[in-house]
C-alpha cells in the first residue's frame, strides 16, 4: 500500500483536485493507497476541503493543526498516521503532479533503492526562487553528506524503514529531507516533469525560506568546525603580524603606524567574534528547544475512519 502525505497550506481551490487525480493514478496502476492530508494551520476553506474528503473516501485521513508551524513539522504529522509500505510525499498546489507519481513509485520498486527524489529538468518557478534553491542543495550536500549526484526535493518515496527512522526524531526543528539521509544511503533520483501552481502563490516567504535553511544546523556540526578554524587562521595571521611588526620596529624604528590596519583589522575580528558566538548561541538555543520538550507540532482535530489510527505524537 502507497500513504500519501500532502501539507495543506491554503489550498481549498486545489487539494480535492489533487487527491482525486492522484488517487485515480494510483488506481489506474494496480496500487492501493491512503491519503493522509495535514492541513499547517490554514483559516480558509482548507480543512473544510479536507473534512469532505474524509467523508467521500474512508482512506483519507485529515489532520488540523492548531497553527503553522511550516511544512516539514506538517509532513512529520502526516507521517506518523501512515501505514503503507511505501510513503509518497507531494504538495498541495499541482506542481508535484499527480501525473508524475506513477515515475516515482515504479523507480521505488525497479532502482532497489530505498528513497528516490523526483529531479525537474526544467523549473517553473522565478529566478530568486531557483537561486535560492540551488544555494539550499550546495549548503545541504556538504551538511549533510549527501551524494554530489543526488537532487533531493519534496516530491518523493520512501520505503517504510526509512519512514520508521525519520518520525523516530523528536526534536522540534524538523529538515525531513535531512532525516531521509541519516536514515539511509540507498538514494536516487527519476525525471519528471514540473508543473506551473495551479492556483495563488508560494507560501514562502524569503524570511520562512532562510528559517527552512537554518534548520540544517541541526543535522552538521560542520559551521562550528568551520568557526574552530577560521579562528586558528586569524590567529596566526595575528602572529605572522606581530613578528612582522617587530622586524619593522628594528629596521625602522621611526615608522609612524597608521590606524586604517588596526581599525580594518579590529573590525574584521570583532565582526568574526560576533557572527560565530552568534552561531553557538543558535545551536545552544535549539539545544534548550530540544531538552525542553518544545512540540513539533499542536493538533486540533484529527479525522481518521480507518480500523488501526496511526501513532500520535507531540501536540
Amino acid at each position: 500500500m502507497v500513504s500519501v502525505v500532502i501539507p495543506c497550506y491554503y489550498s481549498e481551490k486545489t487539494i480535492s483536485a489533487v487527491v482525486d487525480q492522484t488517487r485515480r493514478v494510483l488506481v489506474d496502476a494496480g496500487y492501493d493507497y491512503e491519503f493522509v492530508l495535514v492541513n499547517d494551520g490554514s483559516t480558509d476553506g482548507t480543512f473544510a476541503q479536507i473534512q469532505e474528503l474524509c467523508h467521500r473516501d474512508p482512506r483519507v485521513v485529515g489532520v488540523d493543526c492548531a497553527k503553522n508551524m511550516g511544512q516539514h513539522n506538517a509532513i512529520m504529522a502526516g507521517l506518523l498516521r501512515t501505514r503503507g509500505d511505501a510513503v509518497l510525499l507531494m504538495d498541495d498546489d499541482m506542481q508535484t503532479h499527480p501525473t508524475q507519481v506513477t515515475k516515482i513509485l515504479q523507480a521505488l520498486e525497479e532502482s532497489g533503492c530505498d528513497v528516490v527524489f523526483a529531479q525537474w529538468p526544467e523549473h517553473k518557478e522565478a529566478l530568486w526562487r531557483r537561486l535560492g534553491s540551488r544555494f539550499q542543495a550546495w549548503t545541504v550536500r556538504v551538511l549533510t553528506k549527501r551524494p554530489k549526484d543526488v537532487y533531493s526535493s519534496n516530491f518523493f518515496a520512501m520505503r517504510r524503514h526509512v519512514r520508521d527512522e525519520v518520525v523516530r526524531y523528536r526534536g522540534p526543528y524538523i529538515y525531513i529531507q535531512g532525516l531521509v539521509f541519516r536514515a539511509t544511503d540507498s538514494v536516487c533520483n527519476v525525471e519528471v516533469e514540473h508543473f506551473a501552481r495551479q492556483e495563488g502563490r508560494s507560501g514562502y516567504t524569503l524570511k520562512s525560506l532562510v528559517r527552512l535553511w537554518s534548520t540544517v544546523l541541526g543535522f552538521s556540526l560542520a559551521p562550528l568546525r568551520m568557526a574552530l578554524w577560521l579562528g586558528m587562521i586569524a590567529c596566526a595571521l595575528g602572529l605572522i603580524g606581530a613578528v612582522a611588526l617587530v622586524v619593522q620596529h628594528f629596521v625602522d624604528p621611526v615608522l609612524v603606524e597608521g590606524w586604517t590596519s588596526l581599525m580594518v583589522l579590529s573590525l574584521v575580528l570583532g565582526g568574526l567574534n560576533l557572527a560565530f558566538l552568534g552561531l553557538i548561541g543558535e545551536y545552544l538555543g535549539r539545544t534548550f528547544m530540544t531538552v525542553s520538550n518544545a512540540p513539533q507540532f499542536a493538533l486540533r482535530t484529527v479525522l481518521d475512519a480507518r480500523d488501526s489510527k496511526g501513532e500520535d505524537h507531540a501536540a
